[in-house]
């Protein structure tokens, strides 16, 4: 027997994670001074996160420690059950690190139980895609080894693409440099990202004007053979929900008014370095 485990910035909406009887662990993120662990929503204003933003608040975000993941892990190893938690990127957080330590101390201290991981090489709902569905699978009693086979092919098709309405936030986060944000912001160009194969992320076109990214969005679920039947098209938001739904106005208009497209809103942890205006896209699709 064992639990299921995911974290906060896979972004599935707390109700769904009380659902599924999954356990998740909190990600830190600090706004004015204070520091908060991202709750999936079920009490968190993202309105006044993002108005800050806007204000010219600069949150951070930091990774937990080796203790944290301790507290999390050893209840469930203590009360006989095994763990299987389903990650966000390695490619994203030093986090790990501090796993890795909490997973090998818990390792010697309870020889008998087994802890496996398994990376979605994603972030946001590009990782909670694949916590939902092996959600589904680990109700259904899948073994580990089922679940590990069901993720990884799952993983292959789960893609992620993101435009950020303003480049400075990528730009604190290194992700571009200060140069390609201030052109980028002048010319009105807006930069396509994607996760790439090892969870890392890269810029793979740019959108310029605002209008263009809902139609490129629609051009991108073509070439990537977009399963718009069974399985969930997912949206995410940064306080920006008008755009968000022009977005699932026109899949719907593309692809039939039956299709399943959710809108969600995007965390604090994962909006501290994208930013507020940030409109994204996740959906099975080719390899």
């Amino acid at each position: 027997m064992y639990q299921l485990f995911c974290d906060s910035n896979c972004e599935l909406w707390h109700t769904d994670v009380k659902e599924f009887g999954l356990e998740f662990i909190r990600m830190p993120y600090v706004l004015d001074g204070v520091e908060y662990y991202y709750d999936l929503g079920e009490q968190t204003d993202f309105k006044h996160f993002f108005d800050r933003m806007r204000a010219g608040a600069v949150p951070t975000t930091s990774a937990i420690n080796e203790q944290n993941y301790i507290d999390y892990f050893e209840p469930v190893l203590a009360a006989g059950k095994d763990i299987y938690y389903i990650t966000f990127s390695h490619k994203m957080s030093a986090t790990f690190q501090s796993m890795d330590r909490a997973i090998a101390s818990l390792k010697e201290k309870y020889p008998d139980r087994v802890i496996r991981t398994f990376d979605t090489r994603s972030i946001s709902l590009g990782a909670g895609f694949q916590v939902r569905y092996a959600a589904e699978k680990w109700k259904q009693g899948a073994t580990m080894d089922e679940l590990e086979a069901f993720l990884t092919d799952l993983r292959a098709h789960t893609v992620v693409y993101f435009v950020v309405d303003d480049l400075v936030y990528l730009k604190r986060g290194g992700r571009i440099s200060a140069v390609t944000a201030a052109f980028g912001k002048l010319l009105g160009i807006k930069p396509l990202i994607a996760f790439m194969e090892d969870g890392s992320l890269q810029s793979v076109g740019k959108i310029k004007g605002g209008k263009k990214v809902i139609s490129e969005f629609v051009r991108l679920m073509h070439e990537h053979n977009a399963d718009t039947k069974n399985h969930r098209i997912e949206i995410m938001q940064a306080d920006c929900p008008e755009t968000g739904e022009a977005l699932a106005s026109a899949l719907r208009e593309e692809f039939g008014a039956d299709i399943p497209v959710h809108t969600q809103m995007i965390g604090p942890v994962i909006g501290t370095h994208c930013g507020p205006g940030t409109l994204g896209l996740i959906f099975y699709g080719d390899k």
